[in-house]
């Protein structure tokens, strides 16, 4: 007889939403409210920025991973967005169109078996794509939940074939200095940089997303090819990869760098630990304007706390 081991994450089948229910849901939400927090305004809109005709956006849904909460509008999602080489104002997505996302390769290096370089399109053809519906925490205190389509991490580290000593990914974005304007503010360490560990790409929730609501991801949102990990802040996220980079030592990352005491390397989301400026007991839902409770590692602890059992003396939360 074979031995059935759940794992935590899975519901019966019944309990399952059809795929057709779900994709016929989204054309079903209506409704924005303005609301702030933080100084931080979120008007109501009539638009949605538009989705590129490129390969990375469909997959079949994933039914382990229930938001626990209703999705968020897609024009939302794609017109209030944080990426500061195009802009420090959240209204950025028209001029991020000038991001032009094919032919788009990315680097794959350090300690690996072989470092290449590989277009973007052959990567997706080696990758198995599925969509996950995850909440998304911003350090900002606003949050949303939205459909991702890619793939997960674990399968980019079978074929970069890393070594056994490598113990972190390095992943640089792009630094367009033609279609992003923001990269004129020179006080900033360009490019942007992320990090994790190697623990933590191998955990089945770390996702590379290609797309969202179904389509090609926009260029606002990190096209082609963004890091997604919904139990950290959404500034570990990193967007339009153009490199990733195996190493032993510990990134020095660019929120990190920036402001040490505000925005360490771990930036798992915690209510009970403070941003030095506010408070990360609540969060208030994109489009809604909805406050709610925040939860340890944005809800996802059952799948990702084992992952820090050992570093009881890091600050995990920040």
């Amino acid at each position: 007889m074979p031995i059935i081991r759940r794992r935590g994450w899975e519901i019966p089948e019944s309990q399952v939403t059809p795929e057709a229910l779900v994709l016929n849901r989204r054309g079903l939400i209506a409704g924005a409210a303005a609301l702030s927090i933080g100084g931080l305004a979120f008007p109501a809109r009539a638009e949605t920025a538009p989705a590129p005709q490129l390969p990375g956006g469909a997959g079949p849904l994933n039914p382990k991973y229930q938001p626990g909460r209703e999705m968020s509008l897609e024009k939302d999602a794609t017109t209030y967005n944080n990426y500061y080489e195009f802009s420090e104002s959240k209204n950025l997505w028209r001029s991020a169109q000038a991001l032009k996302t094919r032919p788009w390769t990315v680097k794959i290096g350090g300690m690996v078996k072989q470092a290449r370089t590989i277009d973007i399109d052959d990567l997706l053809k080696q990758v198995t794509l599925e969509e996950r519906i995850y909440r998304h925490r911003c350090v900002e205190r606003w949050a949303m939940t939205v459909p991702w389509t890619g793939f997960p991490v674990s399968q980019l580290l079978k074929i970069a074939e890393p070594l056994g000593s490598a113990k972190y990914l390095v992943f640089t974005t792009d630094a367009d200095t033609k279609a992003m304007p923001g990269l004129s503010s020179t006080w900033y360490p360009w490019p942007y940089m992320e990090g994790i560990t190697m623990e933590e790409a191998a955990n089945d929730m770390a996702f590379l997303s290609t797309g969202l609501f179904g389509k090609p991801l926009p260029p606002q949102n990190g096209a082609p090819l963004r890091l997604t990990l919904p139990w950290k802040y959404g500034f570990k996220s990193a967007k339009a990869i153009v490199s990733i980079n195996f190493t032993d030592k510990r990134p020095k990352t660019f929120w990190s760098e920036i402001l040490p005491d505000e925005y360490g390397f771990w930036a798992n989301v915690n209510p009970a630990v403070p941003h030095p400026r506010w408070s990360q007991a609540e969060e208030t839902l994109l489009g809604s304007g909805k406050t709610v409770p925040t939860q340890i590692y944005n809800g996802y602890a059952p799948f990702v706390a084992s992952l820090y059992d050992n570093l009881k003396n890091e600050k995990l939360f920040m």
